[in-house]
């Protein structure tokens, strides 16, 4: 038996090379398919043949392998169907049997079950149903076969069915976050990917409807181009899934980053000047999802329509539309023809009304057809552009509104240039969506400010939204502000210069173009100020005022900002940055409001609320003093009063302590812990503490470094790593006692350890940048660096920066997903001398690289 397993083995191997070759060569993926499922069923069937099993038994193809398609990195599913029971000899030379089946190299999924466990199994479990609706016998007793297929038939509930299966794809849609736009889709299980085409042919078969789109198209639910349509995307997912499994040489079906360029360049798409190979891969992928994604449910509902026929009468909208169970229904089959402004009022009034929950599988196929009427003549009609704006004005239902617009293709054809990034990737490594449904998900965060049943997540939006006169506006800033990436040159400008032209045509008064425009093109100035600047200075919070102008540009800005940064990836906001984002609002409200911003003020002002403070806990009143008179004014603008008041209870009768201090809390802003060290002063104690943080690999979020005028180090840190919210206090405790052993210890600096880059940012490697500048006033130096993000960065800076001798002011951390964006404001000796700069540039360009 050994030696006909090898001869089996050798000869499916041979075969499946030479199927595999053949399809490399003539590229057509229905052979290949077929050619695989021919040869494993020849091989079984000797298989079978070699045990002389009773010819009572039957072997059957079930899943995937039933239905006659064999994906070069498929399991071969397979019944072993007996008609009773088998005896202690039949079970041994069946389990020898399957034994075999693995020894000729297949994956095999197998089960032994007579014709009534099938039907219990079935009925308990919608995966083995689903199995068994596509069995097929490879060989054995024809007759029992049949009688299994009978039993089945009679047995199974169509509706039951249709509600299960439909259920299973709404969970499946779910945990892939109810998008065909991820930028890494698996194109068997996401949405608009195979398994939706699938679900189509299982639901339709149960019900006896047919078991191909040609049996669909002629039993009148869908149209012959909809099948058409069908069995060309069909096709294209059935390549894409052979060629990830011929590159992974195993079943793959994610189109992850490290193989969308191979797979792309296998379909001969090549690289350009301005696109990737994998960019046009991928937009093609995304429009075949969308196209899938849209006939699913025209098809779902259809189907849905014969198993459970509703009576309900149509009740009249207006003479274009009717009401059917909570449907919107077209009152003519030609009605988007006759009258193509329908096609965006169809929409408004699902808008207008909640109690219409979407459209009828008629409306939506006649939209679907009719969407090439949407011209440059429709775009150009007062009516359709009057129709446009009052559904961006509409009180709700706003982004489901959008979204069925992106969905049916009727937004992408009222505005040109959202057509042209539909499905266009972003590799700037935090961008998790494609731009068009980036947008989107900034519009849905813009119009959630509007909501009270949103006002828990960001109440000082919430707050400041609800005295917000047209928050439309921001909706149609939303829609343009990365309207024109992947165009070249700065889409802030080119998205700028879209919307004004879109504002002209709608209608809208000059100021509140004068808004519209503002915020495409200023649209990242405030998460840049925010985020690399220094909010303690006052000229920087001057000249952002004179950016803004006035307080509804400053709270538009600050609105469409806050949307901006939590639509590109559920990484990259966090606390300290809505912070930083709402520190800069509130200090630019108060110069535009007349306040000075100047330094004295500030600092009384910063005192005087730390002081009330501290009266809070029952210090002394001079308990301050001591600490206090060792503070420079650089100290108190850059600390919050609550920060200020915090370190002076822990450190007041600490002032000349000879040993170090840390001390800990819980963040003020609920996430992370801030972490205080007051210590004499010491050339490494940055790289230091970094080396600490690096170890337990946490997240440094922000630091800012200053140095006493009695030569003590007086060092904040805001750190933040997942387990913190589960056991703050025992990390807290940890890190109080280790960090201070490790500060009294004078240990050397161990060396900086090269992380290891994620698969992300090993697929889109960033060149590491360095920029080392004066600062406007000569008395620092700015030191921004660029790089992929990777365990140990940070340290890799601090320990060149102690190497150099160069003193750290403040830190700024930036993450955003991948990357890093980090500025440190520095000084020392090394920065006068031009060959000394230009040698520590170097290193810092080395240690970011990997």
């Amino acid at each position: 038996m050994a030696s006909f397993a090898l001869t089996l083995k050798e000869q499916l191997k041979t075969e499946r090379q030479a199927a595999i070759a053949d399809f490399q060569a003539d590229g057509k993926p229905e052979k290949l398919l077929a050619k695989l499922r021919q040869n494993v069923d020849a091989a079984l069937i000797q298989a079978w043949q070699a045990f002389a099993l009773p010819s009572s038994a039957a072997l059957v193809a079930v899943g995937g392998y039933g239905r006659g398609e064999l994906f070069p990195g498929s399991d071969v599913d397979v019944l072993i169907l007996l008609d009773s029971a088998p005896d202690a000899s039949l079970q041994g030379k069946l389990e020898e049997l399957v034994q075999l089946f693995w020894d000729i190299g297949l994956e095999i999924g197998h089960s032994i079950r007579t014709i009534d466990e099938c039907l219990i199994e079935s009925a308990a479990d919608i995966t083995v149903q689903t199995a068994l609706l596509e069995a097929r016998l490879v060989t054995g007793s024809r007759k029992l076969f049949q009688f299994l297929r009978d039993r089945y038939n009679a047995a199974i509930n169509p509706q039951a069915f249709f509600e299960a299966k439909t259920l299973e794809m709404r969970q499946r849609h779910a945990k892939y976050e109810d998008t065909p736009y991820s930028l890494e889709p698996n194109c068997k299980e996401s949405p608009g990917g195979l398994r939706d085409l699938q679900v189509i042919l299982w639901v339709a078969k149960a019900a006896g409807l047919g078991d191909s789109w040609r049996r669909l198209a002629e039993r009148g639910l869908i149209t012959s181009t909809e099948a058409r349509q069908l069995m060309q995307k069909e096709r294209a997912f059935k390549d894409i899934r052979i060629r990830l499994h011929i590159h992974a040489g195993r079943r793959e079906d994610r189109l992850v980053f490290d193989v969308q360029t191979p797979i792309a360049e296998s379909f001969g798409f090549k690289t350009t000047e301005t696109r990737r190979a994998s960019e046009y891969l991928m937009q093609h992928y995304y429009w075949a999802a969308k196209a899938v994604t849209q006939l699913n449910t025209i098809l779902l509902q259809n189907i849905e329509a014969q198993l459970f026929p509703q009576n309900g009468s149509p009740q009249p909208i207006n003479e274009r539309f009717n009401e059917i169970n909570g449907l919107v229904d077209i009152a003519r089959d030609d009605t988007f023809e006759t009258t193509p402004s329908a096609m965006l009022e169809v929409f408004l009034l699902i808008a207008q009304h909640s109690e219409l929950k979407g459209m009828t599988a008629r409306t939506l196929r006649a939209l679907w057809h009719a969407r090439f009427k949407i011209d440059s003549q429709f775009r150009r009609d007062p009516a359709n552009r009057a129709l446009f704006l009052r559904i961006l004005q509409a009180p709700q239902g706003i982004t489901h509104a959008l979204r069925g617009m992106n969905q049916t293709s009727i937004l992408g054809r009222y505005l040109p240039n959202f057509r042209r990034i539909i499905g266009q990737m972003q590799h700037d490594l935090f961008h998790v969506y494609t731009v068009d449904q980036h947008i989107l998900m900034v519009v849905r965060n813009v119009r959630r400010f509007t909501m009270p049943e949103h006002a828990h997540e960001y109440p000082f939006c919430s707050q400041l939204m609800a005295n917000f006169a047209q928050p439309w506006l921001l909706y149609i800033a939303a829609l343009f502000h990365d309207i024109a990436k992947g165009r070249g040159g700065d889409h802030s400008q080119l998205g700028m210069v879209d919307a004004r032209r879109f504002c002209k045509e709608h209608g809208l008064s000059k100021d509140d173009m004068d808004l519209v425009t503002f915020l495409v093109e200023h649209h990242l100035s405030m998460s840049q100020v925010a985020q690399k600047q220094d909010l303690s200075d006052p000229d920087v919070i001057r000249n952002f005022a004179n950016l803004v102008k006035n307080e509804r540009h400053l709270t538009a800005l600050y609105l469409l900002t806050v949307a901006d940064i939590r639509g590109t990836s559920p990484k990259v906001w966090n606390a300290w940055k809505g912070k930083l984002l709402e520190d800069l609002y509130r200090m630019t409200l108060r110069v535009l409001g007349g306040e000075d911003p100047s330094t004295d003020h500030e600092l009384k002002n910063r005192q005087e609320a730390a002081l009330k403070t501290l009266r809070l806990y029952g210090l002394p009143d001079d308990a301050h003093q001591r600490l206090w008179q060792q503070l420079d004014v650089a100290y108190f603008l850059r600390h919050d009063a609550t920060d200020i008041a915090w370190q002076t209870r822990c450190l007041y009768h600490k002032t000349d302590s000879e040993r170090a201090v840390v001390k800990c809390r819980l963040a003020p802003i609920g996430e992370g812990v801030q972490v205080a060290v007051y210590i004499k002063d010491q050339p490494d104690l940055f790289a230091r503490i970094c080396s600490y943080f690096d170890k337990k690999n946490f997240s440094i979020l922000d630091a800012k470094i200053h140095t006493t005028k009695n030569g003590y180090a007086l060092d904040t840190f805001l750190v933040t790593e997942p387990a913190f919210a589960n056991n703050y206090r025992d990390i807290i405790n940890l890190i109080e006692h280790e960090l201070t052993q490790l500060l009294e210890s004078q240990a050397p600096l161990p060396p900086p350890s090269k992380g290891r880059l994620s698969r992300l940012s090993r697929t889109f490697p960033i060149t590491p940048t360095v920029d080392l500048r004066p600062d406007e006033r000569g008395q620092y130096y700015l030191l921004s660096v660029s790089a992929n993000d990777r365990n140990g960065l940070l340290y890799s800076i601090a320990n060149l920066l102690a190497k150099y001798k160069v003193n750290l002011h403040t830190a700024k951390i930036m993450t955003l997903g991948e990357r890093v964006e980090d500025v440190f404001l520095v000084d020392g000796p090394v920065l006068n001398n031009a060959r000394s700069q230009i040698q520590l540039e170097t290193e810092l360009l080395e240690a970011l690289r990997v």
